[in-house]
């Protein structure tokens, strides 16, 4: 399954070729890379809301000569009160069904700041295949059926009743009311106007006007690590995309097997792996800081064994989503994640349009006095963990990324190595077998990091000699469990080489 593509001037890679449609559609006529990364999420918005949607928050990483991060998570509202939730004997947050985990959502602020800084045609004709396929109906996704019994139940969320086999036509009038809404009226016209408007009812109290007022995006300065003679890029806290790098960092140090077939290949990136997140729930929250600290990657470093799997006693010093890729003509490139966090979010549809909304919330601790802990106006720890690469001289490469919750570092390290290390393609790269640290329901791996063992995708090479260093494996088919990933790769020449997950189905890399 080797689908890498390639393009001379434009690509976009997403889960859905409906949405990769629109974006190039969007580069066709004389968009940017930005216009195209929004009409595509937009497109994802309306035929995707298992995974993202405009009740979610959003992460970027733009290059356009230099690299900058665009962070566009929620807040939550003025009415967060941990003390009630621990009175109610809650010990986390809750994981859906419940209001206190939806902070305000951030994606359509992230489509504004990027088209302020960086679009070159309306944002009303950005949205405008969207809002056409949410009115007149676009086909089923086989993605989406396995929960959408269950959305249809719930109150708001009757556009999903027809959602019965892959191929039904299925529309959603208020999605569509919203994408025309912020086409017209901009920011005001969404999170004041008939959403925000439900949100504030459904909220009963979680909510003040104000929160809804005050825009969640923020530009910000990105993370940088050089592993494998390039320099890797993240988003910074609160995003968990520090252990992407410091993984990268690590694994840049050790003698790896030349074949990634070998056991020890995958022994030395899951122990990477490891030893940079075992002490995430500690370590994460929005004001982290210093989170590379060169001296503790190098001492990190040192408790990989090559011969066995560490025992990891003590702290070092806890979905669904959507993933697409966007490179223009001139060179710009958007590396875009978009989430609700579990597979349509809280289940909870703000009531006025249907639109899911998110349960990024589950990312807050609620431990009293924990940095992270659930209050007015703060942003939890989130698992979106976007990528981008540039060469030495700071040319773009790679613009990289994959759902997958907690597991989004782990499959990237994975990919990334492969395509830097060991000189795969695109395609080779993203659609080879997977390994990923074993959790429950996929935001809980770092609750008992020696607890872990590793779940390995079928067709992987690693069973027995992962077994003799002291893993514990256990298979898994192809694609069950392992995030959809999608890349589009800068060759020196300037001709653009891509590669959408076939785990996605009905993903595509489309070219221009």
């Amino acid at each position: 399954m080797q689908n890498t593509r390639y393009a001379p001037s434009g690509m976009v890679c997403s889960v859905d070729h409906l949405a990769s449609a629109a974006g190039v559609a969007a580069l066709d006529r004389g968009g940017s890379a930005a216009d195209a990364a929004i009409a595509a999420n937009a497109v994802l918005a309306v035929v995707a809301p298992h995974m993202c949607g405009l009740g979610g928050d959003l992460f970027a990483l733009v290059h356009d000569g230099t690299v900058t991060a665009l962070n566009a998570s929620g807040r939550a509202g003025s009415g967060a009160d941990p003390a009630r939730l621990r009175a109610q004997g809650h010990r986390r947050m809750p994981h859906q069904h419940d209001v206190r985990s939806v902070p305000v959502p951030g994606c359509v602020d992230g489509w504004l700041a990027l088209h302020a800084r960086y679009g070159r045609l309306p944002l009303a004709d950005l949205l405008g295949p969207a809002a056409r396929l949410a009115r007149d109906g676009f086909p089923v996704s086989p993605l989406m059926i396995p929960g959408a019994r269950a959305a249809a139940q719930r109150p708001g969320g009757g556009d999903f009743a027809r959602a019965l086999t892959a191929g039904d036509r299925m529309s959603r009038p208020g999605v569509a009311r919203a994408l025309e809404a912020i086409g017209a009226g901009g920011r005001d016209a969404f999170y004041l106007g008939e959403f925000g408007e439900g949100l504030m009812e459904l909220g009963g109290g979680e909510y003040a006007e104000s929160d809804l007022a005050k825009p969640n995006a923020d530009w910000a300065e990105p993370l940088r690590v050089r592993a494998f003679g390039h320099d890797v890029w993240s988003v910074p806290p609160n995003s968990q995309g520090y252990l992407l790098l410091m993984s990268l960092a690590i694994l840049d140090g050790l003698d790896l097997p030349a074949d990634p077939r070998h056991p020890g290949w995958a022994h030395l990136l899951s122990e990477a792996a490891r030893v940079s997140g075992h002490d995430r729930p500690a370590v994460l929250h929005e004001g982290a800081e210093n989170v590379l600290s060169p001296g503790e990657i190098a001492r990190r470093r040192t408790l990989v064994a090559p011969t066995a799997r560490l025992r990891l006693r003590a702290p070092a010093g806890a979905g669904d989503t959507t993933y697409l890729c966007a490179v223009d003509g001139d060179g710009l490139g958007v590396s875009l994640i978009q989430s609700n966090a579990s597979g349509f979010g809280s289940m909870l549809f703000e009531p006025r349009t249907g639109i899911n909304l998110h349960n990024r919330g589950i990312g807050f601790s609620l431990e009293a006095g924990h940095p992270a802990e659930y209050g007015p106006g703060r942003r939890p720890p989130h698992t979106l963990a976007p990528a981008l690469i540039t060469r030495p001289g700071g040319e773009l490469r790679t613009v990289v990324g994959t759902m997958g919750g907690d597991a989004q570092p782990q499959i990237l390290l994975q990919i990334i190595t492969r395509l830097l290390r060991h000189g795969q393609s695109p395609g080779q790269a993203v659609s080879a077998p997977r390994w990923k640290l074993s959790t429950g329901n996929g935001f809980d791996t770092w609750d008992t990091p020696d607890g872990q063992g590793l779940e390995l995708e079928e067709g992987a090479s690693w069973a027995d000699g992962l077994a003799a260093l002291g893993h514990q494996v256990a298979p898994l088919p192809y694609g069950s469990a392992f995030g959809h990933a999608h890349l589009i790769d800068v060759r020196p020449d300037g001709m653009l080489a891509g590669a959408a997950d076939p785990r996605a189905v009905i993903g595509a890399a489309i070219g221009r």
